[in-house]
Protein backbone atom coordinates (compact mmCIF):
# COMPACT_ATOMS: atom_id res chain seq x y z
CA UNK A 1 0.00 0.00 0.00
CA UNK A 2 1.34 3.68 -0.81
CA UNK A 3 2.23 5.27 1.97
CA UNK A 4 -0.51 8.63 2.64
CA UNK A 5 1.27 12.03 0.97
CA UNK A 6 0.08 14.53 3.42
CA UNK A 7 1.59 17.18 1.52
CA UNK A 8 0.29 16.32 -1.45
CA UNK A 9 -3.48 16.59 0.29
CA UNK A 10 -3.04 19.66 2.11
CA UNK A 11 -1.97 21.26 -0.79
CA UNK A 12 -4.45 20.14 -3.20
CA UNK A 13 -6.72 21.19 -0.32
CA UNK A 14 -5.81 24.55 0.49
CA UNK A 15 -5.68 25.43 -3.35
CA UNK A 16 -9.21 23.75 -3.61
CA UNK A 17 -10.73 26.41 -1.09
CA UNK A 18 -8.71 29.00 -3.51
CA UNK A 19 -10.45 28.19 -6.69
CA UNK A 20 -13.78 27.50 -4.36
CA UNK A 21 -13.81 30.88 -2.94
CA UNK A 22 -12.97 32.61 -6.33
CA UNK A 23 -15.72 31.00 -8.17
CA UNK A 24 -18.49 32.10 -6.12
CA UNK A 25 -17.41 35.22 -5.27
CA UNK A 26 -17.39 35.80 -8.85
CA UNK A 27 -20.85 34.58 -8.77
CA UNK A 28 -21.84 36.81 -6.28
CA UNK A 29 -20.29 40.20 -7.41
CA UNK A 30 -20.44 41.72 -4.20
CA UNK A 31 -16.52 41.03 -3.03
CA UNK A 32 -13.98 38.44 -1.70
CA UNK A 33 -14.40 36.02 1.44
CA UNK A 34 -13.36 37.37 4.33
CA UNK A 35 -10.23 35.05 5.69
CA UNK A 36 -9.62 34.67 9.40
CA UNK A 37 -6.80 32.44 10.31
CA UNK A 38 -6.56 30.20 13.68
CA UNK A 39 -4.54 28.07 15.67
CA UNK A 40 -5.68 25.17 18.09
CA UNK A 41 -4.62 25.13 21.25
CA UNK A 42 -4.45 20.91 20.87
CA UNK A 43 -2.55 21.48 17.45
CA UNK A 44 -3.26 22.63 14.61
CA UNK A 45 -5.33 25.71 13.22
CA UNK A 46 -6.96 26.52 9.90
CA UNK A 47 -8.50 29.60 7.95
CA UNK A 48 -11.52 30.00 7.67
CA UNK A 49 -13.39 32.02 4.74
CA UNK A 50 -16.66 34.00 4.69
CA UNK A 51 -18.66 35.62 3.14
CA UNK A 52 -21.84 37.41 4.88
CA UNK A 53 -24.85 39.93 2.82
CA UNK A 54 -23.19 39.28 -0.62
CA UNK A 55 -25.59 40.16 -3.71
CA UNK A 56 -26.40 36.70 -3.64
CA UNK A 57 -24.65 34.58 -0.48
CA UNK A 58 -26.62 35.88 2.55
CA UNK A 59 -23.69 33.82 4.62
CA UNK A 60 -21.38 31.51 3.35
CA UNK A 61 -18.37 29.79 4.94
CA UNK A 62 -15.47 28.10 3.27
CA UNK A 63 -12.89 26.59 5.61
CA UNK A 64 -9.48 25.08 5.35
CA UNK A 65 -8.05 22.94 8.83
CA UNK A 66 -5.58 20.69 9.49
CA UNK A 67 -5.72 19.80 13.18
CA UNK A 68 -4.00 17.01 14.79
CA UNK A 69 -3.03 15.72 18.53
CA UNK A 70 -2.21 12.59 20.54
CA UNK A 71 -5.52 11.53 21.43
CA UNK A 72 -9.04 11.03 20.38
CA UNK A 73 -11.99 11.83 21.80
CA UNK A 74 -14.35 8.26 22.91
CA UNK A 75 -16.73 9.30 19.87
CA UNK A 76 -13.49 8.27 17.96
CA UNK A 77 -12.93 5.40 19.23
CA UNK A 78 -15.64 4.12 20.18
CA UNK A 79 -16.62 2.62 16.80
CA UNK A 80 -13.17 1.94 15.63
CA UNK A 81 -10.90 0.52 18.79
CA UNK A 82 -7.65 0.15 16.54
CA UNK A 83 -7.30 3.99 17.16
CA UNK A 84 -6.90 4.30 20.76
CA UNK A 85 -3.78 5.49 22.27
CA UNK A 86 -2.60 6.52 18.07
CA UNK A 87 -1.64 10.05 17.38
CA UNK A 88 -4.19 11.91 14.77
CA UNK A 89 -4.22 14.32 11.95
CA UNK A 90 -7.20 15.59 10.09
CA UNK A 91 -7.32 17.65 7.07
CA UNK A 92 -10.14 18.78 5.38
CA UNK A 93 -11.90 21.61 3.44
CA UNK A 94 -16.00 22.08 4.64
CA UNK A 95 -18.28 24.55 3.27
CA UNK A 96 -21.78 25.66 3.30
CA UNK A 97 -23.47 28.46 1.23
CA UNK A 98 -26.69 30.03 2.20
CA UNK A 99 -28.18 32.35 -0.17
CA UNK A 100 -30.92 34.89 -0.10
CA UNK A 101 -32.88 33.93 -2.62
CA UNK A 102 -35.43 31.49 -1.68
CA UNK A 103 -35.11 29.91 -5.34
CA UNK A 104 -31.63 29.44 -4.63
CA UNK A 105 -30.50 26.24 -2.47
CA UNK A 106 -28.55 25.95 -0.20
CA UNK A 107 -25.36 23.48 -0.70
CA UNK A 108 -22.91 22.11 1.35
CA UNK A 109 -19.40 20.01 0.70
CA UNK A 110 -16.60 18.59 2.28
CA UNK A 111 -13.46 16.32 1.27
CA UNK A 112 -11.46 15.61 3.84
CA UNK A 113 -8.62 13.11 4.77
CA UNK A 114 -7.35 11.37 8.69
CA UNK A 115 -4.51 9.34 9.51
CA UNK A 116 -4.10 7.82 13.20
CA UNK A 117 -0.34 6.95 13.87
CA UNK A 118 1.24 4.88 16.32
CA UNK A 119 5.34 3.86 16.24
CA UNK A 120 5.83 0.13 14.85
CA UNK A 121 1.89 0.11 13.31
CA UNK A 122 1.08 0.21 9.81
CA UNK A 123 -0.92 4.11 9.82
CA UNK A 124 -4.27 4.21 10.05
CA UNK A 125 -6.14 6.57 7.06
CA UNK A 126 -9.29 7.39 4.94
CA UNK A 127 -10.83 9.95 3.19
CA UNK A 128 -14.63 10.96 3.20
CA UNK A 129 -16.67 14.16 2.04
CA UNK A 130 -19.16 14.88 -0.76
CA UNK A 131 -21.67 17.34 -1.82
CA UNK A 132 -25.31 17.58 -1.11
CA UNK A 133 -28.15 19.84 -2.03
CA UNK A 134 -30.70 21.33 0.06
CA UNK A 135 -33.44 23.52 -2.08
CA UNK A 136 -36.06 25.12 -0.55
CA UNK A 137 -38.35 24.96 -4.19
CA UNK A 138 -38.06 22.73 -6.43
CA UNK A 139 -36.96 22.61 -9.98
CA UNK A 140 -36.29 19.29 -11.70
CA UNK A 141 -33.40 21.04 -14.57
CA UNK A 142 -31.12 21.54 -11.08
CA UNK A 143 -31.48 18.87 -9.31
CA UNK A 144 -30.74 16.61 -12.58
CA UNK A 145 -27.74 18.27 -13.54
CA UNK A 146 -26.85 18.49 -9.68
CA UNK A 147 -26.86 14.49 -10.03
CA UNK A 148 -25.38 14.49 -13.56
CA UNK A 149 -22.56 16.31 -12.59
CA UNK A 150 -22.30 14.09 -9.46
CA UNK A 151 -22.00 11.06 -11.37
CA UNK A 152 -19.88 12.53 -13.88
CA UNK A 153 -17.35 13.08 -10.59
CA UNK A 154 -17.36 8.99 -9.96
CA UNK A 155 -17.87 7.64 -13.22
CA UNK A 156 -13.73 7.42 -14.00
CA UNK A 157 -13.61 4.86 -11.03
CA UNK A 158 -16.39 2.66 -11.81
CA UNK A 159 -20.29 2.54 -13.06
CA UNK A 160 -21.03 1.44 -9.13
CA UNK A 161 -19.37 4.08 -7.49
CA UNK A 162 -22.06 6.53 -8.26
CA UNK A 163 -25.20 4.55 -7.07
CA UNK A 164 -23.38 3.65 -3.75
CA UNK A 165 -22.46 6.70 -2.63
CA UNK A 166 -25.34 8.72 -3.98
CA UNK A 167 -27.32 5.81 -1.95
CA UNK A 168 -24.90 6.49 1.38
CA UNK A 169 -25.73 10.25 0.94
CA UNK A 170 -29.86 9.99 0.88
CA UNK A 171 -29.14 7.37 4.30
CA UNK A 172 -26.64 9.95 5.95
CA UNK A 173 -28.38 13.02 5.67
CA UNK A 174 -31.98 11.75 7.24
CA UNK A 175 -33.10 13.70 9.52
CA UNK A 176 -34.54 10.91 11.34
CA UNK A 177 -36.69 12.79 14.21
CA UNK A 178 -38.69 14.68 10.86
CA UNK A 179 -38.84 11.53 9.03
CA UNK A 180 -37.51 13.21 6.10
CA UNK A 181 -34.39 14.20 3.94
CA UNK A 182 -32.62 17.23 4.14
CA UNK A 183 -32.41 17.93 0.81
CA UNK A 184 -31.67 16.08 -2.56
CA UNK A 185 -28.98 14.34 -2.05
CA UNK A 186 -25.27 14.06 -3.94
CA UNK A 187 -22.90 12.06 -3.03
CA UNK A 188 -21.58 11.08 0.77
CA UNK A 189 -18.36 8.62 1.60
CA UNK A 190 -16.60 8.02 4.17
CA UNK A 191 -13.63 5.54 5.31
CA UNK A 192 -12.33 5.16 2.30
CA UNK A 193 -9.12 3.33 1.78
CA UNK A 194 -9.83 -0.34 0.09
CA UNK A 195 -8.66 1.35 -3.21
CA UNK A 196 -5.11 2.22 -1.77
CA UNK A 197 -3.90 5.82 -1.37
CA UNK A 198 -3.24 7.09 -5.11
CA UNK A 199 -6.93 6.06 -6.45
CA UNK A 200 -8.77 7.23 -3.25
CA UNK A 201 -7.17 10.20 -3.08
CA UNK A 202 -7.76 10.91 -6.54
CA UNK A 203 -11.32 10.01 -6.14
CA UNK A 204 -11.44 12.80 -3.20
CA UNK A 205 -9.93 15.29 -5.82
CA UNK A 206 -12.61 14.41 -8.51
CA UNK A 207 -14.97 15.47 -5.75
CA UNK A 208 -13.70 18.65 -4.92
CA UNK A 209 -13.55 19.69 -8.84
CA UNK A 210 -16.79 18.65 -9.73
CA UNK A 211 -18.56 21.14 -6.47
CA UNK A 212 -18.45 24.39 -8.14
CA UNK A 213 -19.49 22.88 -12.10
CA UNK A 214 -22.51 21.23 -9.95
CA UNK A 215 -23.61 24.12 -8.02
CA UNK A 216 -22.40 27.68 -9.76
CA UNK A 217 -24.76 26.93 -12.68
CA UNK A 218 -27.88 26.65 -10.36
CA UNK A 219 -26.91 29.67 -8.49
CA UNK A 220 -26.77 31.57 -12.11
CA UNK A 221 -30.12 30.15 -13.00
CA UNK A 222 -31.94 31.11 -9.88
CA UNK A 223 -30.40 34.09 -8.54
CA UNK A 224 -32.21 36.86 -10.12
CA UNK A 225 -35.78 35.15 -9.64
CA UNK A 226 -38.43 37.10 -7.74
CA UNK A 227 -39.21 36.61 -4.56
CA UNK A 228 -41.12 37.59 -1.67
CA UNK A 229 -42.24 37.54 2.21
CA UNK A 230 -43.88 34.18 1.70
CA UNK A 231 -41.18 32.99 -0.21
CA UNK A 232 -38.63 34.42 2.62
CA UNK A 233 -41.11 33.12 5.31
CA UNK A 234 -40.86 29.35 3.84
CA UNK A 235 -37.03 29.61 3.42
CA UNK A 236 -36.37 30.37 7.16
CA UNK A 237 -38.73 27.72 8.17
CA UNK A 238 -36.64 24.87 6.12
CA UNK A 239 -33.28 26.28 7.32
CA UNK A 240 -34.76 24.75 10.76
CA UNK A 241 -34.25 21.58 9.64
CA UNK A 242 -30.57 22.16 8.12
CA UNK A 243 -29.64 23.61 11.68
CA UNK A 244 -31.56 20.56 13.15
CA UNK A 245 -29.14 18.14 11.17
CA UNK A 246 -25.87 19.93 11.95
CA UNK A 247 -26.27 19.97 15.65
CA UNK A 248 -27.76 16.61 16.27
CA UNK A 249 -26.52 14.47 13.68
CA UNK A 250 -23.10 15.56 11.29
CA UNK A 251 -20.23 14.03 12.20
CA UNK A 252 -17.93 17.12 11.43
CA UNK A 253 -19.58 19.45 13.85
CA UNK A 254 -19.58 16.33 16.49
CA UNK A 255 -16.18 15.39 15.52
CA UNK A 256 -14.64 19.21 15.73
CA UNK A 257 -16.45 19.98 19.02
CA UNK A 258 -15.00 17.17 20.72
CA UNK A 259 -11.44 17.65 19.45
CA UNK A 260 -11.39 21.17 21.03
CA UNK A 261 -11.54 22.96 17.06
CA UNK A 262 -12.00 26.23 16.84
CA UNK A 263 -16.43 26.81 17.37
CA UNK A 264 -16.93 29.99 15.44
CA UNK A 265 -15.61 27.66 12.24
CA UNK A 266 -17.04 24.45 12.74
CA UNK A 267 -21.01 26.35 13.57
CA UNK A 268 -20.39 28.42 10.36
CA UNK A 269 -22.48 26.12 8.88
CA UNK A 270 -25.55 27.60 10.54
CA UNK A 271 -27.47 30.41 8.24
CA UNK A 272 -27.73 33.76 10.03
CA UNK A 273 -32.02 33.72 10.11
CA UNK A 274 -33.75 31.08 10.68
CA UNK A 275 -37.51 29.96 12.03
CA UNK A 276 -39.43 27.34 13.85
CA UNK A 277 -43.35 27.15 13.90
CA UNK A 278 -45.03 24.90 15.56
CA UNK A 279 -46.65 21.78 13.62
CA UNK A 280 -46.64 23.31 10.32
CA UNK A 281 -48.03 22.03 7.41
CA UNK A 282 -47.96 23.27 3.53
CA UNK A 283 -51.27 23.69 2.13
CA UNK A 284 -52.08 20.95 -0.83
CA UNK A 285 -51.35 22.16 -3.97
CA UNK A 286 -48.57 25.07 -3.76
CA UNK A 287 -44.91 24.70 -4.10
CA UNK A 288 -43.92 24.38 -0.42
CA UNK A 289 -45.99 21.18 -0.52
CA UNK A 290 -44.32 19.82 -3.96
CA UNK A 291 -40.81 20.43 -1.77
CA UNK A 292 -42.23 18.18 0.64
CA UNK A 293 -44.18 15.74 -2.21
CA UNK A 294 -41.66 15.36 -4.98
CA UNK A 295 -38.53 16.68 -4.40
CA UNK A 296 -37.95 15.14 -0.60
CA UNK A 297 -38.27 11.44 -1.28
CA UNK A 298 -35.23 10.07 -2.35
CA UNK A 299 -35.57 8.75 -5.98
CA UNK A 300 -33.30 7.85 -9.46
CA UNK A 301 -33.04 11.56 -10.20
CA UNK A 302 -30.91 10.50 -13.65
CA UNK A 303 -34.23 8.94 -14.73
CA UNK A 304 -35.74 12.30 -14.95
Amino acid sequence: MTTPDLDAVKTFLLDLQDQICEGLAEEDGSGEFAEDSWQREGGGGGRSRVLENGEVIEKGGINFSHVFGEGLPPSATAQRPELAGRSFQALGVSLVIHPHNPYVPTSHANVRFFMAEKPGEEPVWWFGGGFDLTPYYGFTEDVVHWHRTSREACQPFGDEVYPRFKQWCDDYFYLKHRNEPRGVGGLFFDDLNEWGFDKSFSFMRSVGDHYLPAYRPIVARRKHSDYGEHEREFQLYRRGRYVEFNLVYDRGTIFGLQTGGRTESILMSLPPLVSWRYDWQPEPGTPEHELYDVYLKPQDWLKR
